[in-house]
């Protein structure tokens, strides 16, 4: 099977999936609970959210494995169980998916503050966290490491290099923007086109943008990174709206129609790489495959 950066190259457009704590939470994760601790209690859920997606077209599929560095997991007094818990979420995707696509291993922010940023950790407790889960992932059988939802240029910086420098992983590297007077920004205050360069510079093979308030806001992103940067694949993954607080649950309602409306000015505006993020199900993927594919 050719290469995930093969198939980009040949000019393809990939689909990717949708949420994972979403339909965990549907399936009975509790306020509180470990999600990655699933991969090893409830294997057969793990890997059959995979394989609902695969079913939706989804050409990469995710691992759960979000919060799964020694920072995220020693909150649920977990730490000793990265390697369990990565190791788990590479092969659970990898045999859902199996040779028909792609495993994009998810790696989330630490939850730490870099020193520079005003907080307490160090560049270096930063690379060896996300090493110590890369190794992991790349042992599981994932094709690439997709480091999501960050903010920090800083942290963003480490985990492409621990993953580089670890694994033979495609690196991809997406931020997570909110749109205010003077365009969309990180909360530490990173835009676009500066979050792009500085990863790619960093090592990062593909770049793009996950989370944030919808998939209307993620045209103008991936435009201002198609203009910064020309040649690289750019991945966007968008929740589906923003989110709403109702009977005691945080609900995302726009519906698979209406990002699927979406996805032909997405894909003008530069995206190779679509699919979804919080609130966005198999319907909301299939949709979007369908108009992509249109």
């Amino acid at each position: 099977m050719s290469t995930l950066l093969d198939r980009l190259a040949a000019g393809g457009i990939l689909i990717s999936d949708g949420a994972m704590g979403t339909l965990l939470q549907a399936e009975g994760l509790q306020p509180g609970e470990c999600p990655e601790s699933w991969n090893v209690s409830h294997p057969d859920v793990v890997r059959g959210i995979a394989r609902a997606y695969i079913a939706a077209g989804s050409d990469i599929v995710e691992t759960n494995s979000f919060g799964g560095t020694r920072y995220k997991l020693r909150e649920y007094g977990l730490a000793d169980k990265v390697a369990e818990y990565n190791i788990a979420a590479a092969r659970l995707a990898r045999v859902a998916m199996g040779d028909r696509g792609f495993v994009a291993a998810s790696v989330g922010p630490t939850g730490q503050i870099a020193e520079d940023e005003g907080g307490d950790a160090t560049e270096a407790d930063l690379y060896d966290a996300f090493k110590e889960q890369a190794v992991a992932l790349a042992a599981g059988g994932a094709d690439a490491a997709c480091i999501e939802t960050m903010s920090s240029l800083i942290e963003a910086i480490q985990a492409i290099r621990a993953v580089k420098e670890n694994s033979r992983l495609v690196v991809i590297s997406t931020f997570t923007f909110e749109l205010g007077a003077r365009g969309p920004r990180t909360i530490m205050g990173v835009d676009p086109a500066l979050a792009a360069s500085e990863a790619i510079e960093a090592g990062a093979d593909i770049v793009g943008a996950n989370c944030g308030s919808g998939i209307e806001g993620m045209i103008e992103i991936a435009r201002l990174m198609r203009a910064a940067v020309p040649d690289t694949p750019i991945m966007i993954q968008p929740n589906a709206g923003l989110p709403v607080y109702e009977g005691g649950h945080t609900v995302f309602k726009e519906t698979p129609e209406q990002m699927a409306a979406r996805v032909p000015a997405l894909l003008a505006a530069g995206a190779n790489i679509i699919g979804g993020c919080c609130g966005t199900t198999p319907a909301h993927i299939a949709a979007m495959a369908r108009a992509a594919k249109a």
